[in-house]
């Protein structure tokens, strides 16, 4: 008998260590999220960036071409027309000093920069440095006051199915705290070069966009940036992870740019048949098309037609894996690149340049900007120009959308109760592809004398909707 108490004692102690051991390293459902929240709110704010939008009403039923003698005689005649445009968004604060971060796509083109903290106290803000590729903003508050941080979590710890809160101003409604989980990692949608998003189904929305997504710790693990569906939520949300938006983040702090690594390729997708040929034993890695002059890569060595299968120690699983590593690295390291060639693994030793000095990339800035191709379209007395990538990554639409951006509106024209920067992606049901398919296929419908143009638009809340047009 006294042999079963102490059994009974000894797996009474054991239980009661192993059990609550058990409980805390299981994380169940919290019962309210309430004070988490509330601890959280007075660091989270609100956004309001407003810029001017210029527009000339011409009188005329025609447009002088760029350097007549006339367009000079008759400019008096023009009526500029300017009107405020506003974006709302979210942000955090992550130092008392008032230091902010957003999405560029929030405040990108901004005049002036509103942040709102507990939904009421306005501050005027201005930004200290902004990255387009990663679609981060520092911005600073323009107070003497002290606030409240919150502090970065180690997103790489994040793992599907953890629980998370978004907090921010969807559609203006300041202050809105949603809950959910992490729904998958890595996560590339096409959006930017650097793609590699936490997904959730905490319900995000416009105006969320540069928001926090907060672990249970409390600690930022994401950044809330981009939506499935332009109507609103569907339970699909992607957020950049702390961790590589935070190295950016110091970066834009410390020199009010970023200081990426740059190695010169470009690369292609190793497919099952070019694995075959090489002889892989799996299909990894980024396959080498080609390589710039000058560039790091070339003085090391590295030709076409090499695979990389590691970088500075890091396996690239596949293409996408490579740009994300050399833009995470210092600039001016030394670093080990493990390449596939003839069937050989070899080595080469690259010290690596900054990507921003590049002359690649100044040549690409320079190819999207003057790629606009600004078209009038007599017919319908507008102006128009193509859509480009910079459109769809502060818009955020969908990454395969093609259209035409409306630059100026006649007093007269058909279109009068649309909007400057509205995008034109459909017209009688058919895809616009650029300016010139458009005019073309404007052309086409008057000349079959139809009544009524159907057209599908984004608008400035960059919701999508049909229109119809008639037709004189």
């Amino acid at each position: 008998m006294k042999i079963y108490k102490k059994f009974f004692k000894l797996s009474l102690i054991l239980i009661l260590i192993i059990f609550p051991n058990s409980l805390a390293q299981s994380k169940t459902t919290p019962i309210s999220f309430a004070d988490l929240a509330e601890k959280l709110m007075p660091s989270v704010v609100n956004i309001a960036s407003t810029q001017t939008v210029k527009s000339t009403s011409n009188p005329f039923p025609f447009e002088f071409p760029p350097g007549s003698p006339f367009e000079e005689m008759f400019k008096e005649f023009s009526k500029p027309r300017e009107r405020k445009a506003t974006a709302l968004g979210s942000g955090f604060i992550i130092d008392k000093k008032g230091i902010v971060v957003t999405n560029n796509h929030v405040v990108q083109g901004s005049e002036d920069i509103i942040v709102y903290i507990n939904g009421s106290t306005e501050y005027k803000a201005k930004i200290i440095g902004t990255d387009p590729y990663m679609d981060l903003a520092v911005l600073q508050i323009q107070s003497n006051e002290k606030f409240i941080p919150v502090n970065f979590g180690n997103s790489d710890n994040a793992r599907v199915g953890d629980w998370v809160i978004a907090i921010g101003n969807p559609f203006g409604f300041g202050g809105t705290v949603t809950a959910g989980i992490i729904s998958s990692r890595n996560r590339d949608i096409g959006l930017t070069r650097y793609d590699d998003f936490i997904q959730t189904d905490a319900s995000i929305n416009q105006g969320n966009s540069g928001g926090p997504l907060f672990d249970l710790d409390g600690k930022v693990i994401g950044i809330n940036t981009a939506i499935i569906g332009q109507s609103g939520s569907v339970g699909i949300g992607f957020a950049i992870p702390s961790n590589p938006a935070s190295k950016v983040i110091k970066q834009l702090i410390e020199f009010g740019e970023t200081k990426r690594g740059w190695l010169g390729v470009r690369i292609q997708q190793v497919t099952k048949e070019i694995a075959e040929v090489e002889r892989l034993e799996k299909i990894e890695g980024a396959l080498v098309a080609s390589v710039s002059e000058k560039s790091p890569a070339e003085k090391a060595g590295i030709k076409p037609g090499d695979i990389i299968l590691e970088f500075d120690g890091k396996k690239v699983t596949t293409m996408r894996t490579l740009p994300k590593l050399v833009a995470q690295t210092e600039v001016g390291k030394k670093v080990i690149v493990k390449i596939w060639r003839n069937q050989k693994l070899i080595s080469k030793k690259v010290l690596l340049g900054r990507l921003e000095s590049s002359e690649v990339l100044k040549t690409e800035n320079k190819t999207e900007q003057g790629s606009n191709n600004y078209k009038r379209i007599e017919k319908l007395k507008i102006s128009v120009r193509e859509l480009n990538q910079d459109d769809i990554l502060k818009r955020k639409l969908p990454k395969n959308t093609t259209g035409v951006v409306i630059t100026k509106i006649d007093e007269d024209s058909p279109l009068m109760f649309v909007s400057i920067n509205d995008i034109i992606v459909e017209a009688q049901k058919k895809k616009i592809i650029n300016s010139n398919q458009f005019d073309r296929l404007i052309t086409e419908i008057i000349k079959k004398k139809e009544k009524t143009l159907y057209l599908a638009i984004y608008n400035a809340k960059n919701q999508r909707s049909y229109i119809t047009v008639k037709l004189k």
